[in-house]
C-alpha cells in the first residue's frame, strides 16, 4: 500500500526535511510526498481505492500499535493508497472533514506543519515496523 503525505506549503531545505527524508528512506512500503500550494491546488489522484486521513486538531489520537493495526487492516482489505493530508494554517474545511476516513491528531497540542510531516513519517515507519514484526519498545 502506498503511504502518501500530501501537505500545503514548501518544506524546502530544513532540519524537518532531513527528518522526513530519513524516515521515508527507512520505509519498506511505497512512499510519496506531495507538496501543494498554500491555497488552491487539488490533491492528485494517483491510485484507487484509497483512504483519506486528515491530520486535524479535532482528530483522534491513538497509540502506535493501534495506528499500525489500522494500516494493516486497510492494506489487507486491498486499499492501494492511504493519503495523509496536512492542511494549510487554517486547517481543513467541514466538507473535507466529512469526506475523510479518519481525522487523526498527534494529541491536543498544536504542532508546526513542517514538524508534523516529519512526525507523521516517523509514525508511518514505526507502524510498518510493528506490522513487520520488529520489536517495539513499548510492547510487552
Amino acid at each position: 500500500m502506498l503511504l502518501h503525505i500530501v501537505a500545503r506549503g514548501k518544506l524546502g531545505r530544513s532540519p524537518e526535511a532531513d527528518l522526513l527524508d530519513r524516515y521515508a528512506k527507512r520505509l519498506a512500503w511505497p512512499f510519496r510526498h506531495t507538496e501543494l500550494p498554500e491555497t488552491g491546488g487539488k490533491i492528485p489522484d494517483f491510485q484507487t481505492p484509497y483512504r483519506l486521513v486528515l491530520l486535524d486538531e479535532r482528530g483522534k489520537a491513538m497509540p502506535s500499535e493501534d495506528f499500525a493495526a489500522l494500516l494493516g487492516r486497510w492494506r489487507d482489505d486491498g486499499v492501494r493508497e492511504t493519503r495523509f493530508v496536512i492542511g494549510a494554517a487554517d486547517g481543513h474545511s467541514e466538507a473535507e472533514r466529512k469526506e475523510a476516513d479518519l481525522l487523526f491528531a498527534f494529541g491536543a497540542m498544536t504542532w508546526p506543519h513542517l514538524l508534523a510531516r516529519a512526525m507523521l513519517a516517523e509514525q508511518l515507519w514505526r507502524a510498518t515496523s510493528i506490522l513487520a514484526g520488529h520489536p517495539y519498545h513499548r510492547s510487552g
